[in-house]
């Protein structure tokens, strides 16, 4: 994991951050952390299979029989395990 500085923090912040971090049960470092990741990855953010999922029924997506026949072409064989020798 990495490990950040953050210099100059003026003291009325640090004790803010000390007071929410009481209020939330958790230390002042592990209020921090949640800032942060809050910040940098807010639950809003779209992930990629429910973009793909979005673009796929705006498509008008697959039908049944679509579906069965990429099932039937398919390769179900089983794969081979890798070998170190």
């Amino acid at each position: 994991m990495a490990v950040i500085t953050v210099r100059n923090l003026p003291d009325a912040v640090h004790r803010a951050l000390r007071v929410r971090a009481a209020h939330h049960g958790r230390s002042t470092e592990a209020e921090i952390r949640d800032i942060l990741e809050t910040a940098a990855r807010p639950p809003e953010r779209v992930k990629l299979g429910s973009l793909l999922v979005s673009i796929a029924r705006e498509a008008g997506g697959l039908t049944d029989a679509e579906a069965e026949h990429f099932n039937q072409l398919r390769d179900k064989t089983p794969a081979e395990p890798m070998r170190f020798e």
